[in-house]
């Protein structure tokens, strides 16, 4: 198949529009809940769709800003009490970022499980479900698109719940039902599947629309009150008063410094994991080069954070949506910032009719799609050292947040590699009446202690053969234990013999 993104517009325009629809409350919901200008999430969300594809090589991740900055943002904005220095806290960490792309810091995210990683996107999927419930219903948490299980009003996601099963709004419901049936109907019927141009979600969006409009003239009772809302620009000047700029007299600030680096941090491990997750979900399973993408990161950025926009990075949430709409090319990541522009300078009030529960539904059905039963089932089938991370990972980012679950994750994965490492390094067995201990592969100081453990119990008298026909490297910490026993085997009379050792490593002085 031919995957020149020109080629390929008739899958790649619908589904920018779809995520540049998802996008616009999600941008806006992420500058209410940092304390900073409504238009600020706007531009970072131009930014990354624009510019990130132009450096990148992601073939379906979407950027812009994410939920997971918020708390930063917010320690940010109370600690530097001036907006224009927290935008230059952006654009250090943007420069940051070329330096690490620079240097292939990209690599750290091979280091992430895969198991850690289906975890980050079930996860991600019940918290969609979770999170959009309350829209589907009508019920407006104040923070469309967040992720944390706590929320910044004291609401957490099961309250937020409970909260909207009390305020139903009819109207938002049947929109939510209408969207809905939509996107199951497009997804199972195949005549609809290749109606590209007029995709499910595209058309849920629409539709529900319409159905809020006639709610509006003739049913006034179920007309939907929560809606997009886009800041509507009316004149050049109406822009440019929105528009900041950095507060370049910070530069010396230990604080603004701070800041830039948590924003490295927070962005760029973000940015990575949305990667590694859109590869997984990608139809044509390509790999994007991760370096590149923190270039495309970096930019993005440092762009966002001099005209006035928050930290971009790569979003699972936008990506995911990208990929159930459709997608095929990173076309659709590029003009779906193309048409957040349009809109925010042309459309505002066009786009300030669609109903927040038509694209609440789009975003269940992803997250459905995210969380699916078989995915769980698939795991289960496989061996501890699988599903234990990837049911932690799940638990540790529903009732935290995206960032601290997967540190979570990635500790119980790495916990397991060397739990099975600390098992298999070092076999004990019998050759006739002599013990043998192999070491196997590469034995290290995280196997000191079961090696002492065995060669401590060793009775009086035994023959003991130490093999080391499979290893291919021992830790300086393994031959000291090595060394010890040899000096007490005189003193219990036991007989040590070394074979297959390849290596002078045996008899080289500790």
């Amino acid at each position: 198949m031919n995957l020149s993104p020109l080629k390929n517009l008739h899958a790649d325009v619908p589904a920018a529009v779809v995520v540049a629809l998802v996008a616009m409350p999600l941008c806006l919901g992420v500058a209410l809940a940092s304390g900073t200008p409504l238009i600020a999430g706007l531009i970072a969300g131009i930014m990354g769709g624009v510019l990130v594809p132009l450096f990148s090589r992601s073939s379906l991740a979407v950027s812009g800003p994410t939920p997971a900055i918020v708390a930063t943002l917010l320690v940010a904005m109370e600690s530097l009490h001036s907006f224009p220095a927290l935008l230059l806290a952006v654009v250090i960490a943007g420069g940051i970022q070329i330096i690490l792309a620079l240097f292939r810091a990209g690599v750290i995210a091979y280091f992430f499980p895969s198991a850690v990683i289906q975890g980050i996107l079930s996860a991600i999927g019940i918290i969609i479900i979770l999170k959009q419930f309350p829209y589907a219903m009508g019920f407006d948490i104040g923070e469309f698109g967040n992720q944390d299980f706590w929320d910044g009003h004291g609401e957490n996601t099961f309250s937020a719940i409970l909260s909207a099963l009390a305020h139903v709004e009819w109207g938002a419901l049947l929109v939510s039902i209408l969207a809905l049936s939509i996107l199951i109907l497009w997804d199972n019927v195949a005549v609809l599947r290749k109606q590209t141009w007029l995709s499910g979600p595209l058309m849920a969006v629409v539709l529900g629309t319409f159905l809020n409009m006639f709610f509006v003239h003739f049913l006034p009772g179920l007309a939907i009150s929560n809606l997009v809302n886009l800041p509507v620009i009316r004149s050049l000047a109406d822009l440019q008063g929105m528009l900041q700029l950095p507060d370049w007299g910070m530069i010396g600030s230990k604080t603004v410094w701070i800041t830039a680096i948590a924003i490295t941090f927070i962005a760029s491990l973000e940015s990575l994991l949305s990667i590694e997750a859109s590869d997984k979900l990608d139809p044509f399973k390509r790999r994007t080069p991760l370096d590149r993408e923190l270039l495309g990161q970096g930019v993005a950025n440092m762009a966002s954070g001099l005209i006035g926009g928050l930290p971009v990075a790569a979003v699972i949430v936008r990506s995911t949506a990208n990929v159930a709409a459709g997608a095929h090319t990173k076309a659709s990541a590029f003009l779906h910032g193309i048409f957040l522009l349009l809109a925010v300078l042309f459309l505002a009030s066009l786009m300030n009719r669609i109903p927040l529960a038509a694209l609440a539904a789009i975003l269940i059905f992803v997250g459905f799609k995210l969380t699916h039963p078989n995915i769980f089932r698939k795991m289960f089938h496989l061996d501890k050292s699988q599903y234990l991370p990837f049911l932690i990972t799940i638990i540790a980012i529903l009732f935290t947040s995206l960032i601290t679950g997967v540190v979570i994750g990635l500790l119980t994965g790495i916990f397991f590699v060397l739990k099975a490492n600390y098992h298999s390094a070092i076999e004990i067995g019998r050759e006739g009446s002599a013990y043998k201990i192999s070491l196997n592969r590469e034995v290290t100081f995280i196997n000191k202690a079961r090696l002492s453990h065995i060669l401590e119990r060793l009775p009086r008298d035994a023959e003991v053969i130490l093999d080391g026909k499979k290893v291919h490297f021992i830790d300086h910490d393994v031959l000291e234990v090595i060394r010890d026993f040899e000096r007490a085997a005189v003193l219990k009379n036991i007989q040590l013999r070394e074979q297959n050792f390849d290596t002078p490593v045996l008899k080289a002085p500790v």
